[in-house]
Parts: structure tokens; sequence; C-alpha cells
């Protein structure tokens, strides 16, 4: 995740997000809702993959209702596939955003998968929730043996053991993550307030690491 701290170091957009996470974190969800959707109408549907990606999974976060924050996951796990197949130019060859995107969004991914494994398990689907812990689990492999990967693993596992107990609490769609702290993807919106492996915006109980 070290090129997403990079990123969020000079990111005016992941600092913002970074800050509305921190008021959900004290307390705030509905400011911070408030703050992120307002960001999201900003940067519009042609904004930055990672930026969209980033804010359509925090802004699940801030959701009172399961079925809302589910709705938020899946577009922030859509909007990474379409990051992924990026559009092909004139030459027929595929073009990858500009900025580092495409990495970027390829390391949320395992993040993206838990985040949805919790948010099935809290609307009682156990299989759907089950078979995208599988996928946390698949793209969760290549990452590298640091804080961020392990921290995902740890919540992988975490959750994986919730859910397979008959009964068991599923967290309320949240999968904490490193330091108690949610496992999302995005590892923290960095200290400086930004995303993807800087300093805090882990959601609020989320699935993110």
């Amino acid at each position: 995740m070290d090129d997403q701290r990079a990123r969020a170091g000079g990111d005016v957009v992941l600092t913002r997000i970074g800050q509305a996470v921190m008021l959900h974190r004290g307390g705030d969800r509905e400011e911070a809702r408030n703050r992120l959707a307002r960001l999201w109408a900003e940067i519009g549907p042609d904004g930055d993959p990672f930026h969209r990606c980033t804010l359509a999974h925090y802004l699940a976060d801030t959701q009172d209702d399961p079925a809302d924050e589910l709705d938020w996951d899946l577009t922030a796990l859509e909007t990474a596939r379409q990051a992924k197949a990026a559009p092909a130019g004139r030459d027929g060859e595929r073009r990858a955003p500009a900025g580092g995107s495409v990495p970027a969004v390829a390391a949320l991914l395992p993040s993206l998968h838990l985040s949805l494994a919790a948010d099935y398990a809290a609307l009682d689907r156990p299989d759907e929730a089950r078979a995208e812990l599988d996928r946390a689990r698949r793209t969760a492999a290549p990452l590298a043996d640091d804080e961020y990967g392990r921290s995902v693993r740890q919540a992988i596992e975490r959750l994986g053991v919730r859910i397979a107990v008959p009964g068991g609490d599923s967290g309320g769609g949240e999968a904490d993550g490193p330091g108690g702290e949610e496992a999302d993807g995005t590892g923290d919106p960095g200290s400086s307030g930004g995303t993807g492996g800087t300093g805090g915006a882990g959601g609020g109980g989320d699935q993110s690491p």
C-alpha cells in the first residue's frame, strides 16, 4: 500500500475523504455521510476510479440501513472492476486510468470483498457471505507480507470464524480490521486524512483493515 500512502500525501480528494472518515469514527455519522455524498457528487461518474472506489467504500460504512450499506459496497466493487477493465484506445490497446489508479484499486479488492461478506452476513444471507469471503481470500493472496497485507488476512479469518458459527455474531455488517478498526480494503486513509493506506479512514467499524 506504499503507493497509496504516496497518493494520499498530496491528494486533496483523499484528504477530504480522510477528514470525513475521522468524523465518522468520532461519532458524527450523519455529517460524515453528508460530506462524502457531496464529494461523490463533485467528482462525478468520470472521476478518478480510485477516488470513486474509496468514496463508495466509505459511504457504505456511514449508512444506517444494512441494505444501503450493501448497495454502496457493490458500487465500490463495480467501480474497481471498471478501473481494471480500462477502455480501449483507437489503436485497440487498453488504456489504464492515469495516476496509478489500477494498482491502487486492485489492492482494495480483498477489502471490498470482505466488506461485502460482512454485509451479506448482517442481512442473514450466509451463502453469499461465504462466497464473498472466499473471493476476499483469493484476492488477498498476492498482497505483500506487510502490515496492510497481514491486517487484511487477519480480518478475513476473524470474519470467517464469526460466520462459520451458526447463530454467531456477524458483526452487524462490519468486520474488524487491525487495531480494532475496520478492515476496509483501503487500509487507513492516512494520517494526512487521505485513504488507501493513509492514516485512519477505515470507516466506522467496517470491513477495512
